[in-house]
């Protein structure tokens, strides 16, 4: 006829080890390229916030930059504009900025 029979190939008794050594590298790139840069600059991101100060210049997540005029446990008092002070999680601050950036902008 025109239609050959097909047959099931025969079962493996188990997969080797290069068959997994694709998923390894790919988690071993994924690791050194995403995960661990993302945990060094989280670190660095909380050294940042445990060390600010009165009088340090920050940008705060909104965008908005001033100077820290208090420091509390969980926020802190960044100061805007002249005797404009706003109450801010620590978390929101994203950057701190040299000393004398404020009054260059």
């Amino acid at each position: 006829m025109f239609i050959s029979n097909a047959y099931a190939a025969g079962a493996t008794a188990s997969p080797d080890l290069m068959s997994f050594l694709p998923l390894v590298v790919i988690f071993v790139l994924f690791w050194f390229m995403l995960i661990r840069p993302q945990m060094k600059q989280a670190k660095d991101q909380r050294k940042m916030i445990e060390a600010l100060q009165k009088g340090d210049e920050v940008i705060i997540a909104g965008g908005l930059a001033g100077r820290v005029t208090k420091v509390g446990d969980a926020f802190v008092g960044v100061e805007i504009a002249p005797e404009i002070v706003v109450q801010v999680q620590k978390p929101t601050v994203q950057t701190l900025l040299p000393k004398g950036t404020l009054k260059s902008l």
